[in-house]
């Protein structure tokens, strides 16, 4: 998903036809909401499809996307032909945020807004929460369970 967010002109940034990060307050926490226009909606299922166009051509995928209910339905229609293991990553705000200021290259308060909207609906064939499970371990729980 960041190299797509990466091929969105500089100008669709902050801009209410491409992408706009808008701060809110939620009990004097920030939160970031954001506001997908019609630019980015174009990129990012253009990155849906070609998602899907690389799985057509033989390749096996890991995808990392944020997916709100709208991206998992498009996803599910493009990938409808092929197999797809669902896996949802999870872990406390209290971590998310710590992680988030840790990184240095995200807006403080993306992963409050996110939390309790990605999950929404979702149904995963493997939960992972990585409050402390390493990557590591997670890629061998991931493997196992799905015979890779």
């Amino acid at each position: 998903m960041d190299a797509f967010f990466a091929m969105l002109p500089a100008s669709s940034i902050g801009d209410p036809d491409g992408i706009v990060f808008e701060t809110l307050d939620d009990g004097g926490r920030p939160s970031v909401a954001i506001l997908v226009g019609p630019v980015a909606e174009r990129a990012f299922r253009g990155m849906r499809c070609a998602v899907a166009a690389m799985a057509a051509a033989g390749n096996n995928l890991i995808v990392d996307d944020v997916m709100l209910r709208a991206e998992m339905t498009e996803y599910e229609a493009l990938l409808a032909g092929f197999t797809v293991h669902r896996v949802g990553v999870f872990t406390s705000l209290e971590v998310l945020e710590e992680r988030e200021r840790r990184r240095g290259d995200r807006l403080i308060g993306l992963a409050r807004w996110q939390l309790d909207r990605v999950h929404k609906g979702a149904a995963y064939d493997l939960e992972l929460d990585t409050t402390s499970t390493s990557p590591a371990d997670c890629a061998r729980r991931i493997k196992e369970r799905f015979g890779l």
